[in-house]
């Protein structure tokens, strides 16, 4: 196995995600749960739950569920998806098979960490930033510029992954074609498609607009259901999809049935679970929103373009870290750090955090955050 970092974000959690009151950071949106899932399926996919053999599936995916999943695509068919036990092993594979020792790839930050760490651990990488002044614009003349002869891939997370940035999707365009025309792959991230707060600004799947490219999704995010682990990567080359799925036969050659089963169902019911998911995190705006108003002296807050996470400013003179330390040992309330999302290759912010939008009832949190804030002064 290649050696990898401690997974920073995971080794934080490990600490507090699970005794921290006040769980302010999470990047999914409320949870269902199962009994509610299985109210929004068709009478054939709960007797097919019911009655389900657990023995062994395929490792490509429940040819069904892939269906389903393949619909959610202008341009791909069932065999274009490969399910993964998450987005994080479809992650991993994709670029222990796209990468080699000699190959060099473009990394667009701040990102979800294995998009940096696992690429760094196989070739040279650049990161090309984000730009925090600009409203977190990204600048394709410096994606161009970072390319190299042997670049194999460009990554790329939006809605992203923390700052909810959605860019113009005439640049997102560009930038499938300028990695089209120099024979790259573009692997992007999509895992919060869906939660964009206003629909027009949604972005074409990678997947759609280049048989090159790699989608990558799954139903843990938008959808609010990461107790399925479920992921996939939906690519065009048939290929390149074939080495995907004799690279899986050395991790968990296949997923649990069950989770396939729920998921289907989740992707069958997409439209009304992420109207369910868009309408929460609208409502719970105007909560986050009154908060950084009170506290405008301390914050600087921007509500995210999409997705369900923010990544406000933090101006005290004691650091984020040490605020975000001694919110959670002192007042239960947890938040990510920006250390969480230091890239080696780009400079990033050290004054932001992390903030999640998609959980329900966030008012008895952000007041226990507002009472140790108001206790500071």
């Amino acid at each position: 196995m290649t050696r990898l970092p401690d997974f920073r974000l995971e080794t934080y959690f490990s600490r507090w995600e699970f005794t921290a009151r006040h769980h302010l950071t999470a990047s999914d949106v409320q949870s269902m749960t199962l009994s509610e899932l299985l109210a929004l399926a068709e009478d054939k996919d709960r007797d097919t739950f019911e009655n389900l053999s657990l023995g062994y599936t395929e490792t490509f995916g429940d040819p069904a569920l892939r269906e389903v999943i393949a619909q959610t695509y202008e341009h791909a068919d069932a065999d274009d998806v490969l399910c993964f036990a998450g987005a994080e092993e479809a992650l991993y594979v994709a670029m222990n098979i796209l990468l080699d020792a000699g190959d060099h790839a473009v990394v667009v930050t701040p990102n979800y960490q294995a998009a940096e760490t696992v690429p760094l651990a196989l070739c040279e990488v650049t990161g090309v930033a984000l730009d925090p002044d600009r409203d977190w614009a990204l600048d394709l003349d410096k994606v161009a510029a970072a390319i190299r002869p042997n670049t194999r891939v460009v990554s790329v997370n939006f809605p992203n992954n923390p700052t909810g940035k959605v860019i113009d999707a005439a640049d997102f365009t560009a930038l499938a074609r300028l990695c089209d025309e120099r024979g790259i792959h573009l692997f992007s991230d999509e895992v919060y498609r869906g939660l964009e707060r206003d629909p027009a600004r949604t972005l074409p799947q990678a997947a759609d607009l280049s048989e090159r490219a790699l989608s990558l999704n799954v139903t843990s995010k938008s959808l609010g259901l990461p107790g399925l682990r479920i992921g996939w990567i939906t690519c065009r080359d048939r290929e390149l999809r074939s080495r995907l799925e004799r690279a899986k036969h050395y991790t968990t050659i296949c997923n649990s049935a069950p989770s396939e089963v729920l998921a289907r169902i989740a992707l069958k019911a997409r439209e009304t679970i992420l109207a369910r998911n868009g309408a929460l995190i609208a409502a719970n705006l105007p909560v986050f929103e009154a908060f950084f108003a009170e506290f405008a002296d301390d914050f600087e807050w921007q509500a995210p373009d999409g997705g369900c996470v923010a990544y406000p400013r933090y101006h005290g003179a004691d650091g984020v870290e040490d605020l975000c330390t001694r919110l959670v040992a002192e007042a239960g309330v947890l938040l990510l750090p920006a250390s969480i999302y230091r890239s080696e290759l780009t400079a990033t912010p050290a004054d932001r955090f992390r903030i999640g939008i998609g959980r329900r009832n966030p008012e008895e949190g952000l007041a226990a955050f507002a009472e140790w804030l108001r206790g500071r002064r």
